[in-house]
């Protein structure tokens, strides 16, 4: 599977939660991947709430109650470290091509999303400093997804 999703934007994020710590390109790689999946997952299941209501369009208001924590309407796209057209991509891997995704549900994804990288990469921080490293690396992304199942 290609990563639609640049590392940059993902690395920043990681290190938002990382403070002294460095962040291996590898890390940033997975959780990348990670992003991708979860945004392609939850377009799917906001193109079913769409069609149960007559429409080809996914907005905002069908991701609203996907997100763990409230989406804010009429998000600022410039306040996100993720890049829209990227996310754009992600939303439209699993869907039929005869859906449209509006601009405010790119927005409210890319939100969900960023407060989903935001939450992995603190864990992954914290597996860090535990494992007594210097560097968050893909492993740390890695448990951390392993530690959710049972959670």
């Amino acid at each position: 599977m290609s990563v639609e999703l640049p590392f940059a934007p993902v690395d920043t994020v990681i290190r938002r939660s990382a403070g002294d710590l460095r962040v291996s390109a590898e890390a940033a790689e997975e959780l990348a991947r990670r992003i991708q999946s979860r945004g392609a997952a939850l377009a799917v299941e906001a193109a079913e709430r769409a069609t149960e209501d007559g429409r080809k369009t996914l907005m905002a208001e069908d991701f609203a109650d996907l997100a763990e924590g409230d989406v804010p309407a009429n998000s600022d796209p410039e306040g996100l470290e993720l890049p829209i057209a990227p996310v754009d991509r992600i939303a439209r891997l699993d869907i039929d091509d005869s859906y449209r995704v509006a601009m405010d549900a790119r927005v409210a994804l890319a939100t969900i999303l960023e407060r989903y990288a935001d939450r992995v990469a603190a864990a992954a921080a914290v597996l860090a400093r535990h494992a007594d490293r210097r560097t968050i690396k893909e492993e740390d992304v890695a448990v951390y997804f392993r530690l959710a199942e049972y959670f």
